[in-house]
């Protein structure tokens, strides 16, 4: 066989040792602003944005835009966006509830089988995130969508290089994409991953980018591109049609959950996200002495555990539409007295014996954004309107299917379950800590360790250390190898199901925070995954 000239070698073939891809900056410090995502490339787009006079929003919506670019399998165009809102001029906290919606002509009897919820064009939920991103930088930024859709343009055209996580993941989802049509667009040769290092362009989503800088978010809804993801849907059997589209489903303004735990006064995301079960963590945390609150010990992993398991399962009992949520008297969940009668049980117990993305920005002049969206699994419901270029989401799988009179039962315009977290943290009146992560049900867990560790580890160190989840049925999942042996001895002596993960597991989160401290902004990256750090230089 002749050999190819040098111009001709398909550099897919490097060997991945022989490719140079870049460290992400996982910590970081300035006096001028900060962003940290989960991906470098959409962290340096955000911090240009603060560079260039834009605003926390300004930067928090050119990155979550570009994230959908350089992170695909985590959210994009056609997922959901949340998030937390501190405006200084103003002094207030804002959470924008973001949620996607059921089409209209979405029925039970259509997706009866498990695999509609999951893969296809019927897997897909009303896309909110552009909705969302437009509203919160019309509301709360000062740059137009132009300008801030400019680097994220030029990240499509240009490409990125393919990491290490990203291979794996589409290695591991390569049976799913053979459901779907997505691996055109994201397999090489549209069958297999790609290997590390390779620059991987996307010139169809840059021209629907393009579009829309053009023309606008109400294009996605009412336009050209509303009239191509309806013509595709049409034609392989998908719910959404035109009238669902538009029907924009700009995000509500809601009143963020709240709650006190070590002199912090932390707010966080309202049904239909899962802060409830955060401040329900907290609450009950906060009955026990600091140092059995330490998860490097058997007895505070225990403890931990205990309040994970609980938290879990309460939010499966008592579900509220967030709709109907305000005009709730018992709030259970959210209050103290709740909290500590759920100590009292769980220090009885213990002296007897899921895909996401989050962008954490604070800007000098003290504006605040915590966001998180996602396409729900990972690489969503692997399929592309080919002339357009994102991924769909598979938000189908997300609302109950058991019950009718559940509040996320699958209904027309419903919305589904969210298990995402954006939280923001006061001290002394003023936001300290921007925090959230990926990681379905393990989203607010990972953001409960993160606190507590904050309180005797540096930033990096309570972000990098050792985590354990537990399900609402006594599974816990932790990184074992990286703690006391006797941790997961103790856990399985009390009747918990151990369930080993690797070191840096994939599974149990990726935190981006901010934090602002002695008039320096300090960003940290979990090294879980791809994301960075980076701080503006003016």
């Amino acid at each position: 066989m002749a050999v190819k000239n040098r111009k001709e070698i398909d550099t897919d073939f490097i060997e991945p040792s022989k490719v140079r891809i870049p460290n992400p900056q996982r910590i970081a410090v300035s006096k001028h602003g900060m962003v940290a995502t989960a991906q470098y490339l959409a962290t340096k787009v955000g911090a240009e944005i603060l560079e260039q006079g834009g605003n926390a929003m300004d930067a928090a919506v050119a990155t979550a835009f570009a994230l959908g670019v350089c992170e695909p399998q985590a959210s994009g165009l056609g997922g959901q966006t949340m998030m937390l809102v501190y405006t200084a001029k103003t002094g207030t906290t804002v959470a924008l509830d973001g949620s996607s919606r059921a089409p209209n002509r979405a029925v039970m009897e259509s997706v009866s089988e498990k695999r509609f919820r999951l893969h296809g064009y019927k897997a897909s939920t009303v896309p909110s995130t552009p909705a969302t991103l437009g509203y919160a930088l019309e509301r709360f930024g000062t740059f137009n969508l132009p300008a801030i859709l400019e680097p994220v343009i030029e990240l499509a055209e240009n490409g990125y290089q393919i990491t290490e996580l990203q291979r794996r993941l589409q290695g591991r989802e390569l049976r799913n994409f053979r459901k779907g049509n997505a691996g055109a667009f994201f397999l090489r040769n549209g069958d297999r991953p790609y290997s590390v290092g390779i620059v991987f362009k996307q010139p169809v989503l840059a021209k629907t980018l393009e579009r829309l800088a053009k023309e606008g978010i109400e294009d996605f809804y009412q336009g050209k591109i509303a009239n191509l993801i309806s013509e595709d849907m049409d034609k392989n059997d998908g719910f959404m049609q035109k009238d669902d589209l538009a029907n924009i489903p700009w995000p509500i303004e809601r009143e963020p959950v709240v709650c006190k735990f070590g002199g912090m006064y932390v707010k966080t995301m309202p049904p239909p996200g899962a802060g409830r079960t955060l401040v329900e963590m907290l609450n009950i945390l906060r009955k026990f002495p600091k140092e059995n609150r330490n998860p490097d010990t058997p007895k505070g992993a225990l403890l931990l555990a205990e309040t994970i398991r609980r938290t879990q399962l309460d939010r499966r009992d008592r579900p509220f539409d967030p709709n109907f949520y305000p005009q709730v008297q018992d709030r259970r969940m959210l209050s103290r007295s709740y909290g500590k009668l759920v100590s009292e049980q769980i220090r009885s117990r213990i002296e007897k014996g899921g895909e996401t993305t989050h962008l954490s920005v604070m800007d000098k002049h003290g504006n605040v954004v915590a966001l998180t969206q996602s396409i729900e699994r990972v690489y969503g419901a692997k399929v592309v309107t080919p002339k357009l270029g994102f991924l769909y989401n598979n938000y189908m799988s997300a609302f109950d299917y058991q019950d009718i009179s559940h509040p996320y039962y699958l209904r027309p315009n419903g919305v589904p379950w969210a298990s995402v977290a954006p939280t923001i943290i006061f001290r002394s009146d003023a936001p300290w800590l921007a925090i959230g992560s990926p990681g379905s049900d393990r989203i607010t867990s990972t953001i409960v360790q993160i606190l507590l560790r904050l309180a005797w580890q540096s930033p990096f160190d309570a972000v990098a250390a050792p985590r354990l989840h537990c399900t609402f049925d006594g599974k816990v999942s932790l990184e074992a190898s990286y703690m006391r042996d006797d941790i997961p001895e103790l856990l399985k002596e009390r009747g918990f199901e151990i369930d080993i993960r690797e070191p840096m597991s994939f599974y149990l989160g990726s935190v981006q925070m901010v934090l602002f401290e002695r008039g320096e902004f300090i960003g940290v990256a979990d090294p879980r995954r791809d994301g960075s750090a980076l701080g503006a230089r003016k």
